[in-house]
């Protein structure tokens, strides 16, 4: 009988402490990421390599609206190697997230301006999706990829669309 009930109450426990473990973000708790991150062109001639952090705010179980931050370093195709080129890039965002389990996927979209050396200075807009996985109640790890398309009026934004990049990071991050 005492057996019995062990194993009843270890069975509980068993399927109780996964979905509180995994219980994840609510309104109003803000988050930080860090991640590796990279960028190509359309064709993959041209790539760079930096770190990427995020600040955001949930506005709802399932929306973060936050700021983006990341610097680079570049290897542009027919480049002197021994020139150091780096660009940067800061953007406003908005990401809505789908579930409440472990996995949780997303999709968003972004806001900002690139900078620096061997990229032309302009305002991007982007689209983005990954997937965030809770491996304890408040961290994560991360992958993101977004496209941009750069842009310098509005006009340009809509024949620029083509030629965009794709950012992608892998990383880890932090609700508080």
């Amino acid at each position: 009988m005492n057996l019995r009930k062990t194993l009843l109450a270890a069975s509980l426990m068993a399927a109780i402490v996964p979905g509180i473990s995994y219980a994840g973000p609510e309104s109003g708790e803000r988050e930080f990421t860090l991640s590796g991150t990279g960028v190509s062109d359309k064709d993959f001639d041209n790539s760079s390599f930096g770190v990427s952090g995020d600040y955001g705010w949930l506005t709802s179980d399932h929306s973060v609206w936050g700021i983006r931050q990341s610097i680079n370093f570049a290897d542009v195709q027919g480049a002197d190697l021994s020139d150091d080129f780096w660009n940067g890039s800061t953007r406003g965002y908005y990401d809505y997230h789908f579930g409440s389990g472990a996995a949780r996927p997303f999709v968003g979209a972004s806001l900002g301006a690139i900078y620096g050396d061997g990229v032309n200075e302009s305002a991007f807009a982007g689209l983005e999706l990954g997937v965030k996985y809770y491996v304890l109640e408040s961290t994560f790890i991360l992958a993101r990829a977004e496209y941009q398309f750069f842009f310098d009026s509005g006009d340009s934004a809509e024949d620029n669309f083509d030629d965009g990049a794709w950012q992608y990071v892998f990383g880890v991050g932090f609700n508080f």
